[in-house]
């Protein structure tokens, strides 16, 4: 019987050191920070609520597939 060999949940976490990872962590949350700053609050709730939206959609057509396999 063939072993099933697990892939790693991160795939660089042995060639990228932890230092590095959690620096390169650090800087995305404030990049996002400083990104964020340049817009109005009401940019950021509507862009989150668009997003939403768009992910509610695409749940919409993945239960419609669904539904049409279940019938088949």
């Amino acid at each position: 019987m063939a072993e099933k060999k697990e892939t790693p949940k991160r795939p660089f976490e042995k060639c990228i050191p932890e230092d590095t990872r959690q620096h390169i962590k650090a800087t995305r949350t404030e990049m996002r920070k400083s990104v964020e700053s340049l817009f109005p609050p009401e940019f950021i709730a509507h862009r989150h609520a668009a997003r939403r939206e768009m992910l509610m959609a695409a749940r919409s057509m993945i239960d419609h597939a669904l539904e049409r396999i279940e019938e088949h």
